[in-house]
């Protein structure tokens, strides 16, 4: 499946590290030379268009000038990603700025692995903006019913972590050199259903009296703990 990505990082980062999935290039406006001619030689489909047709394509983002038709990621198999040792696993959470966000955290705290509980391609497309790229550079998997996949990853040897407001395990005690870590919405965090399938729940350690925290920064605080 094709779509349009727009700005500079995530296009840097596709001409650096994945210039097979760049089908075409899109500039409304002059750019650096060593930046173009090194775009030209990843994808010679350079097209420029005018700042109303950039606009168009990237539905109104802030596109920097500089945009790229991509071959979306493909989803890998749960067989495959169960062979990580550290995965990720995002129940209910849908806003594509935050799944983006947790991607980039995630590459850069050593999750070998994400799972995500929607099979919606068309939402690829944001996620790959908003994790600049790097959803190319983790496995992910799609299973929609979280509950059989707490059973299959138990069965594989996980360690399956819930996280709660409520939740008083330390992971600095645990031995998690197998494990899922388990993440919920902002607002509904994971159900009664998947807590209670949980081995363990962790909560992040508030130092003021505030019960919220962006779930992408949550997550990224939590996979810090068990790295």
């Amino acid at each position: 499946m094709q779509a349009v990505v727009y700005g500079k990082q995530v296009v840097m980062h596709l001409l650096n590290s994945h210039q097979e999935k760049l089908q075409e290039i899109y500039l409304s406006k002059e750019i650096d030379k060593k930046f173009f001619f090194a775009l030209k030689k990843a994808c010679p489909n350079i097209i420029k268009v005018d700042n109303k047709k950039a606009q168009s394509l990237a539905k109104g983002g802030n596109h920097q000038g500089v945009l790229a038709k991509v071959e979306l990621p493909l989803a890998v198999s749960l067989k495959e990603i169960k062979k990580a040792q550290k995965l990720l696993v995002l129940c209910g959470i849908t806003d594509v700025g935050n799944i983006g966000g947790i991607f980039r955290s995630a590459y850069c705290l050593g999750m070998d692995g994400v799972i995500l509980d929607f099979a919606k391609e068309l939402a690829y497309e944001g996620i790959v903006r908003s994790s600049l790229g790097l959803m190319y550079d983790l496995p992910f998997s799609v299973m929609p019913n979280t509950l059989d996949l707490i059973n299959e990853l138990k069965t594989s040897g996980f360690l399956c972590l819930g996280t709660s407001m409520q939740g008083s395990s330390q992971a600095e005690n645990l031995s998690l050199k197998k494990c899922a870590l388990f993440l919920g919405s902002e607002h509904e965090g994971l159900s009664k259903k998947i807590l209670a399938k949980m081995d363990v729940i962790l909560s992040v350690k508030m130092r003021r009296d505030f019960d919220s925290l962006n779930v992408s920064v949550a997550a990224g605080i939590l996979m810090d703990k068990i790295n």
